[in-house]
Order: structure tokens, then sequence, then C-alpha cells
């Protein structure tokens, strides 16, 4: 078991895990504010934020993670400097770019968008969100630079804390700001809404302050790698930039490619849905997939997220040194635990879907049925990022190229006509299938490339699957039985049930993991040794 691995997952899971937390429970006090029908509004001006930003920043935390780490598994420590000192500069210019590029772009984004004029919002409400959010931009670039010069070193504090105050700064300011905005203000949802977006932009720069922090407390350290290192080569800036963008482009398409199959259902959706005579709610079914019900699905994805950004440098260490056991430990040590972790998590969104929804928003049948039927697919973002990850640390960039590409086209092509057929469940299908084939054909090019073999990995998926299901078990008639002695009809029900139901889904799945010997298995002899004590 790789302990730098474990370590560096738990420090970004950790970090990623209380993000979406807090991502999704301001959420609560936000649709109070500006109300479902507005919900959609906020979505239209971060789904393009969310392109414009993975194009500017993406890839350069985890690319610049691999060129650090690279060198500094040869002992070059001075290398590493050198990119760090090149990048800044052009990273201020990157996100310079990116802001107007998506500023100026906000009007004719927003005039695909809108199908028709009988519609909620109109082309210019649309824009003027767009334009609000792009600001930070110019700001979030200079930090990922910093993000994976630090991830090189294994660094991985730093990243996770700044992303949680990041996340804590906006909320507060998004929250704040729409409050005063709608009732102090006496202004409309849509100016809390802008007001909202911008928050992004203050939360970018609280993140970059706690990132300088971090700098200034671990430059010391570096510097004394540094003394000890050789020069630098003679090879200029120019070119280690040149190689950085070869490991960016995939790096970025990696980060792109959610957004990229969300602005597919943005462009598409409200006009497949006016085709067949719903152009009137396909603005708070287009809010409720892309904002309301997203929102828990990437819960579960953070363990794959985190798994990724720690894998990357361990995987190119190992590779940069032709280990292939380390490599074949740590891909076996990846899949068995993103899966113990993330199956049970959708598993319980699933099963208690109808109250989720009612609790975080308000009781919605179609609410609670789209995020029932778009949970499971969280289980092929994980395995789309964590294979992604895979490909990158072992040089086949490539193919994450053609990979990703070839299921975004496919979801492009099947996306209106299953959205005619099935409604929103449509979109659902269509985002499932481009995944699918895309971590498909991951896998296959991993085993390939590597010459994977683990039986290991199969047995214990085996395993895994048979625990998911008693807890499912388990978890379904004990919402049954307390739904049969009283119906969810208010937000404290929904909340009691949700607890009941997950104590007993933890009690259960936890028991059987640590009964098996599964749980110490994957996470190593430290919980052995704890777990002894209790019996198990």
């Amino acid at each position: 078991m790789s302990s730098k691995l474990i370590k560096g997952t738990a420090i970004l899971t950790i970090g990623l895990f209380l993000s979406k937390a807090l991502g999704l429970l301001y959420v609560i006090p936000f649709y109070a504010i500006v109300g479902e029908e507005n919900i959609a509004l906020y979505q239209y001006g971060y789904i393009p934020y969310n392109i414009a930003l993975s194009i500017a920043i993406s890839g350069a935390p985890l690319a610049i993670s691999k060129f650090v780490s690279k060198y500094n598994a040869l002992g070059d420590y001075a290398t590493g400097r050198k990119i760090l000192k090149g990048s800044m500069g052009i990273m201020v210019l990157t996100g310079i770019a990116s802001f107007l590029i998506l500023f100026f772009l906000a009007e004719p984004i927003a005039r695909i968008v809108i199908a028709n004029d009988e519609q909620t919002f109109t082309v210019t409400e649309i824009a003027d969100v767009i334009r609000w959010v792009s600001f930070a931009l110019i700001v979030v670039p200079m930090m990922s630079v910093i993000r994976g010069f630090l991830q090189g070193y294994n660094k991985m504090e730093p990243t996770a804390v700044s992303q949680l105050i990041e996340q804590i700064v906006r909320i507060i300011v998004v929250l704040a700001g729409a409050f005063i905005v709608v009732n102090f203000l006496n202004e409309s949802p849509t100016i809390a809404i802008n007001f909202a977006v911008f928050a992004a932009t203050i939360g970018a720069l609280a993140s970059l302050g706690v990132l300088y922090w971090y700098w200034r407390r671990y430059k010391p350290e570096f510097d004394q790698y540094l003394k000890n290192s050789p020069q630098a080569g003679d090879v200029p800036v120019k070119e280690m930039v040149m190689e950085i963008i070869t490991y960016i482009i995939p790096f970025v398409l990696v980060g792109l490619i959610n957004p990229l199959y969300q602005l597919v259902d943005m462009l598409t959706f409200n006009k497949a849905m006016k085709s067949i005579g719903l152009s009137a709610v396909s603005h708070t079914y287009l809010g409720m997939l892309n904002f309301l019900t997203h929102k828990f699905v990437m819960i579960p994805v953070m363990v794959a997220t985190g798994f990724s950004m720690a894998l990357i440098p361990v995987i190119t260490g190992y590779y940069a040194k032709k280990d292939q056991v380390g490599i074949s430990r740590s891909l076996d040590q990846t899949y068995q635990i993103m899966m113990y972790l993330t199956v049970p998590m959708v598993i319980g969104i699933s099963v208690l879907s109808n109250e989720l929804y009612q609790l975080l928003y308000s009781k919605s049948d179609v609410g609670a049925s789209i995020l029932a039927n778009y949970a499971p697919v969280a289980i092929l973002f994980g395995l789309y990022t964590v294979t992604a990850a895979i490909l990158q640390g072992i040089d086949r960039h490539k193919w994450i190229v053609f990979t990703s590409l070839l299921g975004l086209l496919l979801k492009l092509a099947i996306n209106i006509p299953l959205i005619k057929l099935f409604e929103t469940n449509g979109a659902i299908l269509a985002t499932t299938i481009g995944y699918i084939v895309a971590v498909g054909l991951n896998v296959y090019i991993i085993k390939k490339t590597l010459d994977y073999k683990s039986s290991i990995v199969f047995r214990r998926f085996v395993l895994i699957g048979i625990l998911n299901l008693i807890m499912f078990i388990a978890v379904f008639f004990t919402l049954k039985g307390l739904t049969l002695m009283k119906p969810v009809d208010g937000k404290m029900l929904a909340l009691l049930y949700v607890f009941i139901c997950a104590s007993v889904g933890v009690i259960v799945y936890g028991y059987l993991s640590l009964k098996t010997g599964l749980t110490q298995k994957l996470f190593g002899d430290r919980l052995k040794r704890i777990t002894k004590r209790f019996g198990f």
C-alpha cells in the first residue's frame, strides 16, 4: 500500500468533500431567496464560466505537478523552480484572454440558449449573468500555477485548504449579497443572481491569499532542495512551456469534459423540449438537471477527483523510474478504494432522492426522479476522472483526447433525439452512453499499455457489489417502513428519514466491510491494528 498516495488522497478528498458539501448546502437558502424559477439563470452563467475556467487553468495544476514531480524524482529541483517563474506570466495572460473572450461572447451564447421569446429569461438577462461571472477568470489562473507546483512536491494541503476557503468566502458573498439585494434594496432576483455570480471573483482572491501564505511557509524547505540541486539545464523556458502545453491539452480536456456535456444540454435542451411542446417547463427542468441535482451527483465524484490529483505525481514518479510494481500497486489501490467509497454514496442518493430533494429544495416528483436517475452516472464520472489521470501519468495524452472527444460527440449526436423521446431522462441517458464509451476505451488502453491484469481487483469489486446490495436492501426497506408509518410532509421529517436511513446504511455497510476484512485490506495495517481492538 502506498502511504504517500493514501495521505495525499485523504487530504484532497477531505478538502473536496467539505467544499462540495458547502457548495450543496448553500443552495438551500439561495433557492429560498431567488426561487426555483430563477435557478436556471444562475447555471446559465456558471456553465460557460466553468468551460472558460477549464480552458484557462484546469490543466495547469496537474500538468505543472506532473512536470515538477518528474524532475524532482530525478533530483533536479532547479528546473521545477524555473518553470514556476515562466508559467506565472503565461497564466496571467491566459486569464485576461479568457475573461475578454467570455465577456464579449456572452450575448451570442445567450442567443443560442434561448429557443423562443416565450421562455422565462431574455437574451440580455442571460448575457449579463455570463459577463458578471467572467471577471473571476482574471484572478484564478495565477493560483493554479502555485497549486500545481506545490502538488509536484506532494504538498496537497494548500490545494485542499485554498479550495475550501474559496468556497466559504464565495458562499458568504453569494448569500449575503442576494439577501441584501432582494430584501433590503428591493431589486429583482435577476439582479441578485448577477451579484451572486460575481462572488466567484471575491472567493478566488481569498484563495490566492491562502496560497501565498502557504508559499511563504514552504519556501525555506524548497530553497534547501534547490541548494542541493544541480543547476537547471540550458533548456529555454519556452521549450519547457511547450512541454507543459503538451501535458496541459489532455488535462484541460479532462477538466472540460463535464462542463462540455452540460453545455450540450444547455444549447440543445430548450430547443428539443420546445419541439415536443414543453418549452414552458424547459428552463425549470434544465435547472434541475444541470444545477440542483448536479450538486448531489458531484459529491461521490470528489473521491475520484482527490485520487486523480494525488495519483498523477505518484504514477509519474513510478513511471519515470520504470517501477512497474509501484504502478500496479497504485492502480489496484485506486480502483478499489474509489469504488468502495463511491458506490454506497450513489445508492444512498438514489434511494433517498425524494427526501433529499425535499430537504434541500422543495417537494417535487420531477426533481426527485431526475436525481434518482442521474445519481448512478456519478460512478462513470469518477471512473473517467481516474482512468484519464492514469493515462496522463503514463504519457498517453493523445488517447485521452480521442476517447474524451468520441464520448462527447456521441452525446451531441444522440442528445436531441433522446430528449424528444424521454425528456430530461433522455439527456441523462445520452450522458451515460458517452461516458461508458470513453471509460471503456480508457480501461482498454491502460490494460494494453501496462499489460495490467489484476484478479484481486475483480474479486474485490464482486465483494463490494455484494455488500452494497445488502446495504441497499436494508436502506430501502427502512425507508419503506418509515413512509408507511408517516409519509414525508415537510423538511424536518425529510431530514429525520434521511438521517435514519443513512445511519442504517453506514452501520450495515461499515459492519460488513469490517467483518469481511475489506476495510482493513484497503486502508492498511494502521487501521487493522485499531479495528482488532474492537473484535474485527
